[in-house]
């Protein structure tokens, strides 16, 4: 017999109210099924959408009479930073401490790849090749443009290594750490299959590790390879997804790496398997002292630079980043939204997919209304690369007044002279993977035992 939401019986009669199991809930429950039906996992793009600590979980404390803050129509707040300062004769010199993540020609677009560029560049900040190789519009539109080693070596091309401004080997992803990338068929179109040297409309899956090494004694040795390309011109970054992080950190810097990548579990991807998305790697918020903690130790914090990434969303978050210890963050879903990714006008067009705006997460299906993460002409060209650059830049520029909003109430003239003793924590379990203070107590947990 039916029985409806509040418990009633079709007859009338009041029985027990339906309850959802919070073990195999619906959406458990859908999975079992998908899986039982097609055989295979699921692969899925953009990031985690499980619940865990994140910057939202901590507070700064303003200044008020043992500290005074800044006045913020008088008073500096500056927001520049240096990449690459330990080697490279050229290091990059940042305007903001936002730059933009990964993303590949592939996954994005064309026009999508040159709006990061022209946006990044307007606030004076870097771009991100991604795998596959860099693009001529690319390269041409961003001022300053990370070149990215992957395992894959797809559209490697020591000439574009030259032209690049910092190289970033990628050792491991956020929402993939120890998994390689997938990029599938549908958007391996003629021009991606050429810069990639595969062939046109196979799904693709890129190595988990580079093929010639197998210890960070074979990541030196690569080190050393790029210096001797790019004639020690250039800053070399090493990319760590947040798994075994202190270690990571360690060995890195030991190989010679100018700055690390530090990429948290709540980043987001093209596509990959969804078990690796929601169950791989810790969040960036507990990432972030671990790293720190192994420079110090190694007296390199701030001279081998910390740029963190791993949903950053607001002007909050990057100045809770850099209090933590954080250089620089690096964006990308959030850079992908600012260029129009889910934006409602296109809510139709995402119904029929399935989806709705504010929802669409299936980059890997290449079928963005948006013209953004697909590679199919039509939609494609429906994506104005200049107004998406105007987009971005803005988003961009909201994020530096809001960090310097911060850090001038907590009487800081640079977004890096923020601490870790300008914050605290509101759950236990933040406090402890920050190494900040409980909010009305002295007491981070596992670090201290006094509670005032």
């Amino acid at each position: 017999m039916a029985i409806s939401e509040d418990g009633r019986h079709a007859t009338g009669r009041v029985g027990p109210a339906l309850r959802e199991s919070a073990t195999f809930d619906r959406t458990t429950i859908a999975e079992i099924q998908r899986a039982a039906r097609e055989g295979i996992y699921s692969i899925k793009g953009f990031g985690a959408k499980r619940q865990v600590p994140h910057f939202d979980d901590l507070l700064f404390l303003g200044a008020s009479v043992s500290r005074y803050p800044l006045e913020g129509y008088r008073e500096r707040c500056a927001t520049d930073v240096v990449i690459g300062t330990r080697f490279a004769r050229e290091p990059i010199k940042l305007d903001i401490p936002v730059t933009i993540a990964g993303m590949s020609f592939g996954a994005l677009s064309g026009p999508a790849k040159e709006a990061l560029g022209r946006g990044a560049s307007e606030m004076g900040t870097s771009t991100t090749t991604g795998d596959g190789g860099m693009t001529p519009e690319e390269r041409e539109h961003s001022r300053m443009l990370v070149y990215q080693l992957l395992p894959s070596r797809y559209g490697m091309n020591p000439d574009d290594l030259r032209r690049a401004d910092a190289i970033e080997v990628v050792v491991g992803q956020g929402a993939k750490p120890g998994g390689g990338g997938m990029l599938l068929g549908h958007k391996i179109s003629d021009r991606v299959a050429d810069m990639r040297d595969l062939p046109v409309g196979i799904d693709q899956r890129s190595a988990c590790r580079h093929p010639d090494w197998t210890g960070p004694d074979d990541l030196e040795i690569k080190i050393e390879e790029l210096r001797e390309i790019t004639d020690w011109r250039i800053p070399i970054y090493v990319k760590i997804g947040a798994t075994r992080t202190y270690y990571d950190v360690a060995l890195a810097v030991k190989a010679g790496a100018d700055a690390i990548v530090l990429d948290g579990m709540q980043g987001g991807t093209a596509a990959t398997q969804s078990v690796f998305i929601e169950h791989v790697g810790i969040p960036i918020l507990a990432a972030i002292p671990q790293a720190v903690e192994s420079l110090r130790e190694l007296g390199m914090h701030r001279e081998v630079q910390l740029i963190v990434s791993g949903g950053i969303r607001t002007g909050a978050d990057v100045a809770k980043a850099l209090a933590l210890g954080a250089d620089a963050v690096s964006i990308g879903v959030a850079a992908m939204i600012a260029l129009g990714d889910n934006a409602p006008e296109h809510d139709q067009e995402y119904q029929r997919l399935g989806s709705a705006a504010g929802y669409y997460d299936d980059w890997q299906a290449g079928r963005d209304p948006a013209g953004i993460s697909t590679q199919e002409e039509e939609l494609a060209a429906r994506f104005d690369p200049v107004e998406g650059g105007r987009r971005l830049a803005n988003y961009l520029r909201t994020l530096v007044l809001e960090a310097q909003t911060l850090a001038r109430a907590c009487g800081k003239s640079h977004l890096l002279n923020l601490e870790p003793e300008d914050l605290v924590a509101l759950t236990i379990e933040s406090a402890a993977m920050a190494r900040v203070p409980l909010a009305g107590t002295n007491w981070i947990p596992g670090a201290t035992t006094g509670v005032t």
